[in-house]
């Protein structure tokens, strides 16, 4: 069994290579062994291109018949942009297959692995299946609840503080910080962004890669821009609408105004954007991970909606005195009953800053 978990521990890591890459689909690794050799490996690198099977089958050749196959996600058994995965295994002479976890894709959801039995494979099914599912926690989401996974960045001081009293928050987090929410950025299918951002800070919200951590020969994939403006303030002259890259302004109300970008109306809630809506309408779309940056109201709207999955905060060692923003803008709680219990689930030091990934405590 430890060979076994090792062998997919591979795959998972192959797979992590496909981060910044494969957005909409899913991130998968595969490696092939033969006599306790590795003979194939391959991972998904871009949507369009083939699959991690499809890379490793290539790589090991006639050597796969009667071999073992790893692979993190349920091969698919329909076609897509490339052919089904299964029949491709099927035809190569695979005698056992070891699966993390089932495909939450409703076209695919177990149909791959009947192929796979019913063509005389054994298949094996749940290895190291919690890291399988935290690396595609974003397309599993959409799949199960037809919403995306949204994480939310703040940078704050060590008194909770996001903002001067003026809106001024540049820089509270040191240069180690900054780059790692450019990693955030690079893996989210789309940024989400408020009107007063965009007002007071007017960010480009693209991906900037410093160092190596970015795939080299890859072109960086910008994600979707998203404003939620309800009565449609932006600028034309704004940053992130010259920039590369595709912008989804979602308002309330209608306009005759070109932008470059498309504008999306959305039902109103009190005068502000259907945000339940709007999370509806990024998964259609096949938005995966959403990365919320913004200021305390619309995080504080998002939060009260239940519609934020972890918290990733930036602590800088600095302190900015009680006129300044908070992180959310809530109602007042009277009592220590009505707390939003968090889950820290990581904490670590970058820089001279402290990154805490938080969510929802589990009742």
């Amino acid at each position: 069994m430890l060979l076994h978990q090792a062998y997919m521990a591979r795959a998972l890591q192959l797979a992590e290579r496909g981060l910044f890459t494969t957005d909409p689909n899913p991130r998968v690794g595969c490696v092939i062994v033969k006599d306790d050799i590795i003979i194939g490996e391959g991972w998904h690198q871009r949507a369009g291109e083939g699959h991690a099977e499809v890379n490793a089958l290539q790589q090991a050749g006639q050597q796969s018949k009667g071999a073992d196959c790893y692979v993190t996600l349920e091969p698919c058994s329909h076609f897509g942009r490339t052919s089904p995965c299964a029949e491709l295994l099927i035809k190569s002479g695979l005698k056992n297959i070891f699966i993390a976890m089932v495909d939450p894709n409703p076209i695919v959801a177990g149909s791959g692995i009947i192929k796979l039995k019913e063509a005389g494979i054994n298949v094996t099914v749940g290895l190291l299946t919690e890291q399988a599912e935290k690396l595609n926690v974003g397309f599993c989401q959409r799949m199960r609840l037809g919403r995306p996974y949204v994480r939310s960045k703040i940078a704050m001081s060590l008194d909770g503080r996001t903002a001067m009293a003026s809106g001024e928050s540049q820089w509270i987090t040191g240069s180690a910080a900054r780059q790692d929410v450019q990693k955030l950025r690079a893996r989210s299918s789309a940024v989400l962004t408020g009107i007063d951002t965009v007002l007071s800070d007017d960010p480009s919200l693209t991906v900037r890669p410093e160092g190596d951590w970015y795939p080299s020969g890859q072109v960086i994939r910008q994600p979707l821009r998203v404003v939620v403006d309800s009565q449609l303030q932006i600028s034309q002259q704004a940053k992130l609408l010259q920039g590369e890259g595709k912008v989804l302004i979602v308002t309330t109300v209608d306009t005759a105004v070109d932008y470059q970008a498309e504008v999306l109306t959305l039902p109103s809630q009190q005068g502000r954007v259907d945000l339940p809506a709007l999370m509806a309408e990024l998964a259609l779309r096949e938005i995966n991970e959403v990365m919320i940056e913004a200021g305390s109201v619309l995080n504080g709207a998002l939060l009260a909606a239940g519609l934020i999955d972890e918290l990733v905060i930036y602590m800088a060692p600095k302190l900015m005195g009680d006129s300044a923003k908070g992180l959310f803008h809530l109602p007042a709680l009277q009592t220590m009953a009505q707390n939003i219990e968090l889950q820290i689930t990581d904490m670590r030091a970058v820089g001279q800053d402290w990154r805490i990934t938080a969510i929802a405590k589990e009742v």
